[in-house]
């Protein structure tokens, strides 16, 4: 039968299916129509259970049981088993729907899918193949293979019937042209994965047809007598079902391919194109007689025929797209060469240097293929030669060419880190590379230059050092990993060859190039490397003693500094005690450092001579000799030499005559510090005098005044210097050192005094707060070039740092952060990184204190703008507005944990309350506080004080107010009413005052456990409760909390600025654990003992700065309720009825909900917000006053809920704009 891939309708009764025998479908019981069973599990009418799908969604344990199963139950009646499959591909694409017995039989594939589309839940885009979750990661891999068993297991049997396969293959050509994404999705995969499975039986069809023609052909070729007419017969009829049968596979894909495939492939959505273009490979390696030919693989040339999304892709933004694309472009590179253009190459090319090392080996993969791979004829052929003319000399030129073109010459090391897995012996070859800068160019041969020379010698030491650490650079890879016994060897065996090979070549290699600064410096890095036995063992010390005098006469031809060190660290390298040339080389250090000591002091005398004006020759030598003093003791204990007194001596005398070079300070400066260090490294080590403690407190003690007093040097770079010295001594004579069991260093701890912490925060705040072209002391004037403008900030980056480094380590006090702090917006881009770091290590030293170094930080801000545009700025002014982003950025950094920040975010708003109320109005009474627009900045971190701390600061916020404030209603007093409703948003209005609730509109509070009243009776029973909580408050410390609250006056209607629904906490569960909490909480706030003694239970609490007027709380709550009843009376009838509806519908709703807690009980359900507008209308006509808001609350795990027990049930009433607000208790 030939398949017709357009098919629309499932078949009928009648055609292919009447080839079943007519008896064949009531084998299982009942037909399509009636109640079937399939694995022990009941249907009725034809609706699916599910269990294919569950089965699926479980994993692959029991697939192959559940599909033998459904062939059993398929072959007892086919058509419920398909209904079961056929739903269990609906099911698979997240559709609700299910094709009933009905539809199956009367509907086609078209009207079917157009129904399932109906039921699909439009919500939500998800559906299993890309939902989130454990169990749907493994949804796809089981969904795969149950396709490819169920094949599998049919291949012999079911699969031929001509209706199995065509319905499915039907079904799913319908629903892979759907509209919808999930059934279009999951439909093309099924059907990709289907084909997959067919061509594994096609391929086994193919291989017994011919092992069946092999078979006849044997048979057939014997002689008469022999052959066996039966079996040919038999082989005849054998091969003739198997070529049907490989028809019969083909016609099936075939159908799929072109129903399915050729529309897919070029699909809008990337993962259906990814399963198309993937099976097509995996058919084409199956059975690639089959498909590997131009018919099928124009689809894949098509698809992949895009050279520039290709070359685009290998800066993807996933890296492992990246490195694929450029695997494929070696490839390509490596079968044709001329597809690629130089500037794709190009565009790979700077791979390289990618700081993902995946990314830069697969890019130096394709250069070493690009430029390397490529040899001439003749050098194919040629004996191996070594040296300048090696095969390789050509291969190094070209690497250093590239490098220098590349212009990126600070980055060899990551060049070097590319290349190594794909040319490791090409740059492993030192001799050439030696060869190439020792020997000279034979006669047609051009040498290389001195740039090029100068990349060469880099580039072979970086080789060195990845051959030595075999590790790769700094910034990629995410550290040292375990090697293999293989590498270790590997390892062992380059050290050893480029021991011998370097000890011998480096002397000559120093000789010739001792007077370029650069150069020398790369070279002298190489002895790190060696492994120094081989100096004894190799019979070389006749190489090392000529290393030896190259490197002192390059430290007495040298002044630069990197030199000087690189010959320090060379020596240091060399003298180590473990191996046998320790003393050749300790005695030839001890030479050169006895001259070098001998010659300072003889200058320095006579450097320092009074009366004569040293001349520029002097000053030269004697900072000469000083560097290389101070690059040796860098490296070098030089403690014997006492180095203390002439340093000391000379840095005295330029502070007395002010006319000391700048230099000859700063390495003076920089001497000193390496000599307090290494005395402090003696002295800790355990075994000291106390002499020495004596002797090293007082030198440190000496070298810090001597800093301090360098801070007003007129040289800003003398000053920086200065700076950086004195805030390391500080660290490391901090309270810190005595830790670890060094309790006997306690002596020598220094904490700096008031006037040098002054000091330290002004050279900040002078010379890192500053405008780049501002900064033109350590820049040598030259602001227009990039390069010294970038290494200016960097310096003052380092000069931040440094004092970060002593507010977080407690050196200095943490307050001083708060010139820092304030700096964070302004400078974001330059310093925001230290900054945010700094306010993160202070938070986990001591939060209270962090949180009141940022609200300190808020009002020097403040004050600062006050000053510039005095007390009647605008509050949409930029500067006011910079402040409330700056505390807008300070809350994100206390992160989502309210329960860390809680004490913290506490006292901050304590504080600015407080800051807010201080100073009184110049103008006079009535008017508001001239810190209250500060309020409006406190609001910023409302958001993330915890629901019951919102009740607590407003609380205290209400100490500060007097009744004439809670009356105002100009524009001047807006911070206030801004930051009393960001308190109330999401509070417990329960414990609010009556000023608190004049924009809630009177929420009542009921216990949860009591049953539903009336409002008449709501009414009288918060006129009970009054008295009743005046009566407890002498006996309850939190009775007198709430009852201060109340006794706040009663404040006028809210403008309409503010929110008319205002949702309350709730109920009042639990009430003396609650207030028990409360009470125990505001201990942060260290309120007066006079606020919890009242004289009289009317007086109202009073404040240091403002006045209140005393009011009678009662009479004002009795004439208000008095009023409002009047109008209830009105309306009890009909609010009674539509609340006592409302609230049976409600509980029903929320018993069968899971919202709730388990030790929540039973809740009183007072008011639902609906969300049509028309209906709130409605609501609030019949429950006008006793209605209140159910706010579940967010989820919290049981350990936060028996620590906070927050309320789940928030009351919030909704009330005419005329209403005046009371909270009752």
């Amino acid at each position: 039968m030939l398949f017709n891939p357009l098919l629309i309708s499932l078949p009928s009764q009648g055609g292919k299916k009447g080839k079943k025998a007519a008896g064949e479908k009531g084998k299982g019981g009942k037909g399509v129509g009636g109640a079937g069973r399939m694995n022990g599990h009941y249907q009725e009418n034809g609706m699916e259970n599910l269990m294919l799908f569950e089965v699926v969604k479980m994993g692959k344990s029991a697939m192959q049981s559940v599909v033998d199963d459904w062939i059993e139950a398929y072959k007892n009646d086919r058509d419920m088993a398909l209904l079961d499959l056929i739903n269990f591909f609906i099911q698979c694409s997240g559709c609700k729907g299910v094709v009933s017995g009905e539809m199956f039989r009367n509907m086609q594939n078209s009207e079917i899918i157009r129904r399932m589309t109906e039921e699909f839940d439009e919500d939500s885009g998800d559906y299993p193949l890309t939902m989130a979750g454990p169990l749907w990661k493994k949804f796809k891999g089981s969904f795969c293979e149950f396709i490819a068993v169920l094949v599998r297991q049919c291949q012999y049997s079911i699969i031929y019937d001509e209706y199995l396969m065509d319905t499915v293959i039907s079904l799913l050509t319908g629903l892979s042209d759907s509209q919808v994404r999930a059934f279009r999705h999951t439909s093309t995969l099924a059907a990709m994965k289907l084909m997959t499975a067919l061509v594994n039986v096609a391929l086994n069809l193919s291989i017994n047809m011919d092992n069946t023609q092999r078979q006849y052909e044997t048979e057939r070729n014997k002689m008469v007598a022999k052959r066996a007419n039966d079996r040919l017969e038999l082989l005849l009829q054998k091969r003739k079902e198997l070529q049907e049968n490989q028809d019969e596979i083909e016609n099936m894909m075939n159908a799929i391919f072109k129903g399915v495939f050729v529309h897919r492939y070029r699909d809008a959505i990337a993962e259906i194109r990814a399963i198309t273009i993937e099976e097509i490979g995996m058919w084409m390696k199956l059975y690639s007689d089959a498909f590997l030919n131009d018919s099928y693989l124009k689809y894949v040339g098509w698809t992949m025929h895009d050279k520039d999304r290709i070359v685009s892709m290998t800066l993807d933004k996933e890296y492992d797209v990246a490195v694929q694309a450029i695997k494929l472009l070696t490839l390509v590179l490596h079968s044709t060469d001329e597809v690629l253009s130089p500037e794709d190459c190009e565009s790979v090319y700077h791979l390289v240097y990618s700081a993902h090392r995946p990314v830069a080996i697969a890019a130096g993969e394709f250069l070493f293929k690009k430029l390397f791979s490529t040899r001439e004829p003749e050098e194919e052929g040629a004996p191996k030669r070594r040296g300048r003319q090696s095969p390789n000399a050509n291969l190094i030129k070209t690497t250093v060419f590239f490098f220098l073109e590349s212009e990126l010459h600070e980055h060899a090391a990551y060049l070097v880190d590319s290349l190594w897995e794909s040319g490791a012996d090409l740059l492993k070859d030192w001799e050439c590379m030696t060869s190439l800068l020792l020997d000279d160019p034979v006669p047609g041969e051009e040498a290389l230059t001195d740039r090029q020379e100068t990349a060469l010698i880099e580039i072979m030491l970086c080789t060195v050092r990845q051959a030595a650490e075999c590790h790769p650079p700094v910034g990629r890879g995410t550290g040292k990993r375990v090697m293999t016994a293989k590498e270790k060897k590997t390892q062992l065996d380059d050290r050893t060859r480029m021991t011998e090979l370097f000890a011998v070549a480096l002397p000559p290699l120093l000789a010739k190039y001792s007077i370029d600064s650069e150069k020398v410096t790369n070279l002298l890095q190489l002895p790190q490397f060696f492994d120094l036995d081989i100096y004894t063992t190799g019979r070389l010390e006749k190489h090392l003693e000529a290393l030896l005098r190259q490197i002192r006469e390059i430290v007495e031809k040298h002044t630069d500094t990197e030199v000087l060190e690189a010959c320090s660290k060379t020596y240091h390298a060399l003298s180590n005690e473990e191996f046998t040339i320790f003393n050749r080389v300790d005695i030839a250090r001890s030479q050169l450092l006895d001259e070098m000591v001998d010659k300072f002091n003889t200058l320095l005398e006579d450097f320092l001579q009074e009366g004569e004006e040293p001349d520029d020759d002097d000053a030269y030598q004697v900072l000469s000799t000083l560097k290389r003093i101070t690059a040796f003791h860098n490296a070098h204990d030089l403690s014997q030499w006492d180095l203390f007194s002439s340093n000391f001596k000379l840095l005295n005398t330029g502070i007395e005559n002010g006319d000391m070079p700048e230099q000859i300070v700063v390495h003076a400066l920089q001497c000193t510090h390496y000599v307090v260090l290494w005395y402090l490294a003696k002295v800790s080590e355990g075994s000291h005098r106390k002499e020495d403690m004596v002797s090293l407190r007082k030198q440190m003690r000496m070298f810090c005044l001597m800093c301090q007093r360098y801070l007003t040097n007129v040289n800003t770079t003398v000053k920086e210097q200065a700076f950086t010295i004195l805030c390391d001594v500080l660290l490391v004579f901090s309270h810190q050192m005595v830790s670890g069991g060094r309790e006997q260093l306690e002596p020598l701890v220094y904490s700096p005094d008031d006037s040098l912490q002054t000091e330290l925060l002004s050279f900040i705040l002078h010379h890192v707060f500053i405008d780049q072209d501002d900064d033109n002391g350590s820049t040598d004037g030259q602001q227009d070039d990039e390069a010294a403008k970038i290494e200016a900030l960097h310096k003052r980056r380092n000069l931040l740092a440094a004092y970060c480094k002593l507010i977080i380590y407690n050196v200095v006090e943490m307050n001083t952060g708060a010139d820092i702090f304030k700096q964070y917006m302004r400078y974001y881009n330059d310093y925001g990184d230290i900054i945010k770091e700094t306010m993160s290590k202070t938070r986990q030293i001591d939060k209270i204190q962090c949180a009141k170094t940022l609200i300190l930080s808020l009002q020097q801000l403040f004050h600062e703008m006050l000053s510039e545009l005095g007390t009647g700025f605008d509050r949409s002014s930029s500067a006011f507005c910079g402040i409330k982003e700056l505390a807008r950025r300070f809350s994100l950094t206390f992160g989502l944990d309210q329960v860390k920040t809680r004490d913290a975010i506490a006292m901050l708003h304590k504080d600015g309350i407080e800051f807010a109320f201080k100073e009184p109005s110049p103008q006079g009474e009535g008017n508001p506080p001239l810190h209250l627009a500060f309020l409006d900045i406190l609001s910023e971190f409302s958001s993330k004080l915890m629901r019951q701390d919102k009740r607590t600061v407003h609380m205290y916020l209400e100490r500060f107010m007097t009744f004439q404030m809670a009356l105002q209603r100009d524009d001047c007093w807006l911070p206030l009413i801004s930051y009393r409703n960001s308190l109330q948003a999401g509070g417990d209005d329960d414990t609010m005052s009556v000023v608190s609730g004049y924009s809630s509109r009177g929420s009542s509070v009921r216990s949860k456990k009591t049953k539903a009243v009336t409002p008449t009776a709501t009414i009288a029973a918060a006129k009970r409760r009054l008295p009743e909580a005046e009566e407890s408050s002498s006996s309850s410390t939190d009775m007198s909390w709430q009852h201060q609250s109340m006794q706040t006056p009663v404040m006028m209607p809210s403008p309409h600025l503010t929110s008319t629904m205002m949702r309350g906490p709730g109920d009042m569960r639990g009430g003396e654990a609650k207030r028990g909490r409360d009470d125990s909480y505001m201990g942060v706030y260290a309120l007066p003992s006079d606020s919890q003694q009242q004289p009289h239970p009317h007086t109202l609490p009073q404040t240091p700065q403002l006045h209140q007027t005393p009011i009678d709380y009662n009479t004002q709550v009795t004439w208000m309720l008095a009023q409002r009843q009047q109008e209830e009376v009105r309306q009890q009838q009909e609010r009674a009825m539509n609340y006592a509806k409302l609230r049976t519908n409600l509980q029903q709703a929320i018993r069968r909900g899971t919202g709730l807690m388990e030790e929540d009980e039973e809740p009183i359900v007072e008011d639902v917000m609906m969300s049509s507008e028309g209906r709130m209308e409605d609501l609030n006509e019949g429950m006008d006053f006793d209605t209140m808001d159910i706010d579940l609350p967010p989820s919290k795990n049981r350990r936060e809920r028996s620590e906070l027990k927050p309320d789940y049930f928030d009351p919030g009433s909704i009330m005419d704009e005329s209403v005046l607000g009371v909270s009752m208790f």
